[in-house]
């Protein structure tokens, strides 16, 4: 009960992909936050390369964690407890934030905390500016991690209780949104992009791209087609700037008709009423009107992250590994990274 109560300073560490970042939270509150992104090394092939993503995490891991450790106001001697994201991601960037999390440990004798990624982004959902995340009295809800690596479907029924429902079985829709980006030479990362081209569409009839699997029962999701569709209509038109945006809107209501269509039958199969959806693509605007006009109509709470916390970030890790601390779960120096969740 004392460990309960008492105030806890928690180090994050986050390094699952191309994001460098680390951050403090003390007692819920997140003292401070630093981001260092690879993306503009990336920018040229159109993608995240992972070599050079795990090289720019060693290069800056340590400058970013003592910028978090000075914004927070506290050193590292302050420090409870360390978490860090083992998984999923990119195992060579995985495995400079582990190693670094694990010399922080061993060095300053404190508790290590293991951290899934996903997990993380659906308790971002929860966590809101000034004030510790509150999940009581929320279980159970839906959950969705929607990003550029995962787009993931879970029914959450506790803090260590999350289970898969539904997921993508090709691309996640972060990725499909790059990729039709990459199609019509709009630059990386794809998605910001596509969402300004989509806003400047005036008008006209959009073009009916396929919504894969929204007649199957099942909770899985498929953009593929999408994608593949998007290209076969760009090698035989015109190619104007005009042109660009009415694709970039009609493969984005696609995507959306989707996404909403999947989270309205997992809610409505659940048969709960809350609904909480984070990652990456939680900052497309469109995208969080259209969740929330359809939980507004059918009753359902929702829980969407604030959009500093939409992307990858170690707050969300600080502040869901002070929450397992609590609930009495630990690693040990033997935690590893680990690719793909089963």
């Amino acid at each position: 009960q004392d460990e309960k109560r008492r105030t806890m300073t928690v180090l994050g560490i986050e390094t699952s992909c191309d994001e460098t970042a680390a951050a403090v939270v003390e007692d819920g509150r997140v003292l401070s936050s630093e981001i260092s992104s690879s993306v503009h090394l990336h920018a040229v092939y159109g993608g995240v390369v992972p070599e050079i993503a795990s090289r720019f995490h060693t290069e800056y891991i340590h400058s970013v964690v003592r910028k978090a450790l000075e914004d927070s106001g506290r050193s590292v001697d302050e420090i409870d407890a360390v978490a860090v994201t083992y998984g999923p991601g990119l195992t060579g960037s995985l495995l400079v934030g582990l190693a670094f999390a694990k010399a922080v440990s061993l060095a300053r004798g404190i508790p290590l905390i293991g951290v899934n990624h996903l997990r993380a982004h659906i308790y971002s959902c929860f966590m809101r500016e000034g004030a510790p995340a509150d999940m009581g009295g929320k279980f159970p809800f839906v959950g969705m991690v929607a990003s550029g690596g995962h787009t993931s479907i879970y029914l959450c029924g506790g803090l260590n209780d999350l289970s898969v429902i539904g997921r993508t079985k090709d691309d996640a829709v972060g990725e499909a949104f790059d990729k039709v980006a990459k199609i019509m030479g709009l630059g990386y990362p794809g998605g910001p992009v596509v969402e300004r081209r989509a806003a400047a569409f005036r008008g006209g009839e959009a073009i009916d791209f396929p919504r894969a699997m929204l007649g199957d029962r099942s909770l899985d999701l498929s953009f593929s087609g999408m994608k593949t569709s998007v290209m076969y209509y760009w090698k035989k038109c015109a190619g104007t700037e005009e042109e660009k945006d009415r694709i970039c809107f009609s493969f984005q209501e696609a995507v959306l008709d989707v996404l909403v269509s999947k989270l309205r039958r997992a809610v409505r199969d659940a048969g709960v009423e809350r609904l909480a959806v984070g990652g990456g693509v939680l900052n497309n605007a469109a995208l969080r009107e259209r969740i929330g006009q359809f939980c507004g109509d059918d009753g359902v709470e929702l829980y969407l992250p604030e959009t500093r916390y939409c992307a990858d970030n170690a707050a969300m890790v600080a502040a869901l590994g002070e929450e397992l601390f609590r609930s009495g779960s630990f690693s040990d120096l033997s935690l590893n990274a680990v690719a793909v969740m089963p």
